[in-house]
């Protein structure tokens, strides 16, 4: 029996019990029942997927880095460590809220768009905010070195020029002009505290607060 297309790569192991039937195979999604010569065995077909398939990404560090004269930017090797399957499945790239970039593994990708497919297009501002989120996304593939090409609009849109910060952030990675980074962190909150507790203090909390 063929791997189901939707859950690949996958281990699959099958349970058995025994119910005193007779000949032949068929299949019903995850239950099948198969010919054991003289019986035949209800089997239970379970699938596993790998945990590197279905762990949730989570990026770490904030590094420094310069574009070479071509404009190619050289993915940090403890970066690309976190990114295992990258030079297979490459990268995405469009533009951010602020004047920066953000790069996506291309699964984390697949899942945006996924939601975004699911907003009413009749509504403007779905099909505004698609339109505009989407603008100059495009993909990126790591040649041999270990460098990607960013588009030169995307570069112009951010202010890229050379010196480049990329700053992880959850499944994703901020792209900043390292001067645009820089000036970002010199009007951080004053009272970070207060930032803190006013996003994340009743994030626990049901709506009464307790």
């Amino acid at each position: 029996m063929g791997d189901s297309p939707t859950l690949k790569p996958l281990v699959q192991a099958a349970f058995c019990v025994s119910k005193g039937l007779k000949h032949s195979f068929f299949d019903v999604e995850n239950f099948f029942v198969v010919d054991c010569g003289k019986k035949w065995y209800k089997c239970l077909f379970l699938h596993y997927i790998k945990s590197a398939d279905i762990r949730m990404v989570q990026l770490l560090g904030e590094f420094d880095c310069k574009l070479d004269a071509k404009g190619r930017l050289m993915v940090p090797s403890n970066l690309k460590k976190q990114l295992p399957n990258v030079e297979q499945e490459g990268l995405v790239v469009n533009r951010g809220f602020e004047k920066h970039l953000v790069i996506y593994p291309k699964k984390v990708w697949e899942g945006i768009v996924e939601e975004l497919s699911k907003l009413n297009q009749y509504e403007k501002k779905n099909r505004e905010f698609v339109r505009f989120f989407t603008r100059g996304a495009t993909e990126l593939t790591l040649d041999a070195s270990g460098r990607v090409n960013l588009p030169k609009s995307l570069m112009e849109f951010a202010g890229i020029e050379s010196e480049v910060v990329l700053a992880c952030q959850f499944d994703k990675i901020e792209l900043w002009s390292k001067d645009a980074y820089d000036n970002l962190l010199d009007y951080e909150p004053e009272d970070f505290a207060n930032l803190a507790e006013e996003v994340m203090g009743n994030k626990n909390r049901g709506e009464d607060g307790k």
